[in-house]
């Protein structure tokens, strides 16, 4: 996932950070998307204001070590994303049957 400039600068003002840790930071963002779209399904970090507040916190979590501690912490935000991508998908579907 390519972290764009935009999405790198909200984050690190959000963690009061400089400059000299953009890589990790991208890799941090990046590993975190792709975690919680697998988990929570396909969200848009660029439009999605719920999705990106939550890909911060795990990545401010990462960034202190302590991921371990995440997934317990936001499991009602993880899970009511999960549950509202699933529903989307299902009404999507009904839509495309009802001809």
């Amino acid at each position: 996932m390519n972290i764009n400039d935009e999405i790198l600068k909200e984050f690190k003002e959000r963690m009061h950070l400089g400059d000299h840790e953009d890589d990790s930071l991208r890799r941090i963002l990046s590993a975190s998307i792709a975690d919680l779209i697998r988990v929570c399904g396909g969200y848009d970090i660029n439009t999605d204001e719920v999705f990106k507040e939550l890909v911060f916190e795990r990545s401010r979590y990462v960034y202190n070590d302590s991921l371990e501690f995440f997934h317990m912490n936001f499991l009602t935000q993880i899970n009511n994303l999960s549950l509202a991508k699933a529903f989307e998908e299902i009404q999507l579907e009904g839509d495309t049957g009802a001809t």
